[in-house]
């Protein structure tokens, strides 16, 4: 609505005159350096004169004065004056309000349960082949995408297959082993309108190995309140179990005597409304049994929370009927309740085959101490020293461990510097590790000397403070240079500190959380870390982002409480100003360990960095090499990243080989390309630099951009490496590394590729080439002499090298030699036609033309196969 007009400019409206003339052209802006003088510039003379006469220097000096005055007052008021400190007292009181338990029963009976780290502990190790298969219409479902977030953050392998096509296969056939160990059907009704021929391999595949079914039963149409029996169409029968839909639940309860809980500790209500629609479960058959069920709202206030059979929401399926083990949820999986009870449902249909360990270490990092404005009083100090003690009640042996920066030691103000003064006198009641002297970021620094020096000038003051720093384990400053890897970080904490372990959030990537992984570098073992939701500036709980009920909804099953329960060992990152002001840090970890006390048989231990770091790679010893990714996909490690570094430098297509197919070749006619560039040669490998395949990886990304070039404008770069195209981790490193970098690949056929290599190795005179002719080679087997199975396998690489350097296209290239046996060719193409049929469906696949040569290895297969039914046709 526009604003009204006054009745007065209503009224002279029709007196003002209406001009038409076209307006006059604006005037140009005034310039500073005009000759012509401004008559603002003029009016503003008069001002500045009044001005400069009522600034005499006795009222500029009062001025000065006055405002020393003020600032003198600002500073008492932050420094010496006791309002302030109660300024600092008008703090909300936070005390552990999980409400799931009571805490006193916990405390000395920690470990009660029906099961303990130490008889159920599964080592990674042992179960590397469990997998589950996973049943899904699309993989674009919540559901789906919910399981395997569960599955992938506790490392259980698994795949999917989309149901409707045939089963994928299910044994291992050179073992005559199971390769799935659980079934999960993201819909039940899909298992039980299969078709007959994979229903009944299903079924005789999971009754002979014993293998078990995990599903879920969504909301259908079924409506409220009417029972809707589940039908088996392969026996043409219902089943003895109806649903019901029920859009309100509250006070969801776990069975505390069903045997499938392992993790998830029973006898425990959640009192709370469960948010979305629900199915249950009605059956009067002992082949079910309840292990969770929930009420409803109107019936919950006068039941006092008994057991309702028909409104059971999880139900177990002891295999009666058919011999198979299920395990049922009529509730959405992103329910917390429902993770639980879902990794004990893989544990008890796998027969322990699949199952999580039992124990959890925990470490909370509290870094910063010193450093910045928001810092701790001599009674946070004392309320840091209560909470721990509290926190040994359910953990034993809990201790905070303090990250320091002694340059800023006592710049404060007054009860800040007794707070540092209190840290100090207290300092064996914690664990302490090093930051920088001055909290510098290290990828900032280029020369090792530099980062040296502020970390002796640290190691210095806590010598002189009597600080221990026992657990060789340090955290750099905003995670700078610990991934991406700054060099001279690493050589300055081990010349300095010799530094064993560290810790970061950022590898690979900072989200999601669940694929934070741990590496090892330079000798130093990198843990992953996690967060806890609580940053610098979270000091008051009612201005958490979001609201406080944010918070509380991560420790109470929440992301907090699940990296609790998904993780094994767990270093969280906090700061120094969540112990202070509302103590958020504190509450949230005191509220959190008695969260997954209340709810888990976990059994929770705090251990010291360094024993972290052994631990940490004996579970997982395959991430011992870190998978270099680009800085410049993620702009968090760009900001940490040296400014000297440059991601331009990268190649922009890889020439992969393999060996013997003309990839030398191709390399030096591209380097005669003005617009296209290489790598410089590798003493040890030459113009390969076979980095993504070999010991180099280790070495790191700076040692690869540091054989390439820098790139002009219209420059593209390449390497060139033969060894790429069969090693089994070269895929994954550079499609890490180099996500949108061409592959160029010469294929030649294998036959001749054999051929080649035998007369290869044989003009370099190698004794049992000599010795046997290529078809005694190639048709060698277990019975034949070592050497000449050694020489059949054989992927040694023999160099041609004039005055230490490669000789390109020589006389190793285009070497002349009597042409390849017809009895080897059969017997080779023979031998490769399975893996040239994979190669001929994957370039059809991939929308790319088949070779002639692969067209006719293939068509004389097809020739010999006929021509031998017709030989063998006239024995007969």
């Amino acid at each position: 609505m526009s604003r009204p007009h006054s009745p007065h400019a209503t009224a002279l409206l029709p007196l003002l005159p209406v001009s038409r003339s076209p307006p006059p052209p604006p005037s140009p802006p005034p310039s500073f350096f005009s000759d012509r003088p401004d008559p603002a510039r003029l009016r503003c003379w008069p001002i500045m004169r009044r001005v400069s006469k009522a600034c005499s220097l006795r009222r500029a000096f009062h001025f000065v004065l006055a405002l020393a005055v003020v600032g003198g007052l600002w500073l008492y008021f932050h420094t010496m004056s006791p309002w302030n400190n109660a300024y600092r007292q008008f703090r909300t009181e936070l005390g552990v309000r999980s409400g799931m338990c009571n805490r006193e029963v916990l405390i000395g009976s920690v470990r009660r349960g029906n099961w303990s780290a130490e008889q159920i502990g599964t080592d990674y190790r042992k179960r590397k082949a469990s997998r589950v298969l996973l049943f899904t219409k699309t993989t674009y479902s919540s559901a789906f995408k919910a399981i395997t977030e569960i599955l992938t953050a506790n490392r259980i392998k698994f795949k999917a297959t989309v149901v409707g096509k045939n089963l994928p296969d299910l044994i291992k056939a050179s073992k005559g082993v199971a390769k799935y160990s659980v079934m999960f059907f993201e819909d039940f009704r899909t298992y039980l309108d299969m078709d007959d021929w994979n229903r009944d391999i299903l079924d005789k595949y999971c009754q002979t190995f014993r293998v078990g079914i995990v599903a879920l039963i969504p909301p259908s149409e079924i409506g409220y309140g009417q029972l809707s029996p589940l039908h088996d169409r392969r026996h043409g029968r219902p089943l003895p179990l109806a649903l019901d839909e029920r859009p309100h639940l509250s006070n969801l309860t776990v069975n505390g005597t069903s045997n499938m809980l392992r993790v998830t500790r029973g006898g425990q209500t959640l009192y709370e409304d469960l948010m979305g629609e629900w199915v249950t479960f009605e059956t009067t058959h002992s082949t079910y049994g309840a292990v969770a069920w929930a009420q409803e709202p109107k019936r919950a206030l006068g039941s006092g929370g008994h057991e309702s059979p028909n409104n059971a929401v999880v139900l177990q399926d002891f295999g009666k009927l058919d011999g198979i083990s299920k395990v049922l949820f009529g509730g959405p999986m992103r329910h917390w309740v429902n993770v639980l009870l879902f990794l004990d449902s893989l544990s008890w249909l796998s027969q322990n085959r699949i199952a999580i360990s039992l124990t959890r270490h925990i470490l909370v990092d509290i870094d910063d101490i010193f450093v910045g404005r928001n810092r701790l009083y001599p009674d946070d100090v004392r309320a840091l020293i209560d909470s721990q003690k509290r926190i040994r009640e359910l953990v034993p042996g809990f201790t905070y461990n303090l990250g320091f920066s002694g340059g800023y030691f006592r710049h404060g103000t007054r009860l800040e510097n007794a707070g540092d003064e209190l840290l100090i006198a207290e300092r064996h009641q914690f664990w302490w590790f090093p930051h920088m002297w001055l909290h510098l970021q290290a990828h900032k620094f280029s020369n090792v000397s530099d980062l040296e020096v502020s970390m002796a000038k640290n190691k210095a003051f806590a010598s002189d403070k009597g600080i221990p720093v026992d657990w060789q384990y340090s955290v750099a400053p905003h995670h700078s240079g610990v991934y991406p890897v700054h060099e001279p970080l690493y050589e300055a904490w081990r010349s300095i500190w010799d530094i064993k372990v560290t810790s970061t959030e950022e590898y690979p990537h900072l989200r999601p959380s669940r694929l934070r992984h741990g590496f090892v570098h330079s000798g130093i073992k990198v843990l992953p870390r996690q967060t806890c939701g609580l940053f610098t500036k979270n000091l008051y709980y009612d201005e958490y982002p979001g609201g406080p009920e944010v918070l509380e909804q991560s420790i109470q099953g929440g992301e907090l409480f699940q990296t609790l329960v998904y993780n094994p060992i767990s270093i969280f990152m906090t700061h120094m100003p969540n112990y202070c002001y509302d103590r958020l840090a504190p509450y949230t970890f005191e509220s959190v360990i008695t969260m997954v006390q209340c709810w888990t048989h976990l059994d929770l231990r705090t251990t010291h960095p360094n024993a972290l770091g052994e631990m940490y790679f004996q579970m997982y010893p395959d991430e011992t090499q870190a998978i270099w990714g680009n800085p410049c996909d993620d702009r968090r490690h760009l900001d940490i990243w040296s400014s000297s570094k440059d991601c331009s430098r990268l190649p922009d297509f890889l020439v992969i080989g393999p060996q013997k197919t003309g990839t030398t070749a191709l390399y030096t006619f591209l380097q005669m390309h003005p617009s296209i560039k290489s790598n410089f040669p590798s003493p040890k490998s030459f113009e390969e630099l076979q980095f993504f395949s070999g010991h180099a990886y280790s070495e790191g990304l700076d040692w690869y951009l540091n054989f390439f070039p820098n790139r002009t404008q219209n420059i593209f770069l390449f390497e060139k490496s033969a060894t790429y195209f069969d090693g089994e981790l070269v895929p994954s490193r550079a499609h890490r590394l180099l996500p949108h970098a061409q592959l160029v690949i010469t294929l030649i056929s294998p036959s001749k590729r054999a051929y080649r290599w035998y007369q290869h190795i044989k003009a370099h005179e190698d004794p049992t080439a000599l010795k046997y002719s290529f078809h005694e080679v190639i048709t060698s087997d277990s019975t034949a002499p070592r050497a000449l199975r050694q020489l059949k396998s054989s992927q040694k690489d023999t160099q041609a090298k004039d005055n230490d350097r490669t000789k390109c296209l020589g006389k190793s290239k285009g070497r002349e030699y009597p042409p390849m046996s017809e009895e080897s060719q059969v017997f080779l193409k023979t031998y490769f036609q399975t893996h040239n049929e994979a190669l001929a469906k994957l370039l059809k696949r991939l929308g790319y033309f088949t070779p002639n040569w692969l067209e006719h290895d293939l068509k004389d297969v097809s020739e010999i196969r006929v021509q031998d039914d017709a030989e063998l046709g006239d024995e007969k």
